[in-house]
């Protein structure tokens, strides 16, 4: 993978850490790259979404998703451009799914001046054999979880199965914001490594 000479000083600095990254599977690179962009990143998805804690967590879903597939990174634009990118992409698509699942199926809405058009929603609920799928998939989740250390295992419980939100968790572990956030983006990237070396992964 050779560099494009057009690339500025930043893109450079970049590219040689997505190069550390590959080639050596550096964790400091990982790290650099992230503590490049984190907060960019975060203040743009924080504009589409005004919800803080969506914002936070499609951030660290941008990272993922970019580090997962790093290796399809190629050096045509710069490596933010990239990035940006795919927060942009899984945003978009997560502001879709909620809209979606915020519709009525009584909400009506004008089409045309004096007519009125009811919605037409798909029926999404599961089927038996998609019901145990699932269920399968939950319990799995719940024994990834269960490997965890018990102070990781409680705020993805908090965070994922009871659904809190950041302050509530902080609040009821009494613990500062920032420390949630941080131990929570830990936590997550245990659960990764765990899943990536689990063969029977649904």
């Amino acid at each position: 993978m050779e560099i494009n000479p057009n690339f500025t000083d930043k893109a450079r600095r970049d590219f040689e850490l997505v190069q550390r990254a590959l080639g050596q599977n550096d964790r400091n690179a990982y790290a650099a790259l992230m503590n490049n962009y984190r907060d960019a990143i975060y203040f743009m998805l924080l504009k589409m979404t005004n919800n803080k804690d969506d914002a936070d967590d499609l951030t660290i879903e941008a990272f993922g998703k970019a580090f997962k597939n790093l290796n399809l990174y190629t050096p045509n634009y710069a490596f933010s451009t990239w990035l940006f990118k795919i927060a942009t992409n899984n945003c978009i698509d997560f502001l879709r799914k909620r809209k979606q699942q915020n519709i009525s199926l009584d909400q009506e809405f004008d089409d045309n001046p004096g007519s009125q058009l009811s919605r037409n929603v798909t029926n999404e609920d599961l089927n038996p054999e998609e019901t145990i799928i699932n269920e399968q998939k939950i319990k799995y989740m719940r024994t990834i979880v269960d490997k965890l250390k018990p102070h990781y295992r409680v705020l993805i419980e908090l965070r994922y199965f009871e659904e809190l939100s950041y302050e509530e968790i902080s609040e009821q572990l009494n613990l500062p914001m920032g420390t949630v956030k941080a131990k929570l983006f830990r936590a997550r990237d245990l659960l990764y490594n765990i899943i990536n070396k689990t063969p029977d992964a649904i």
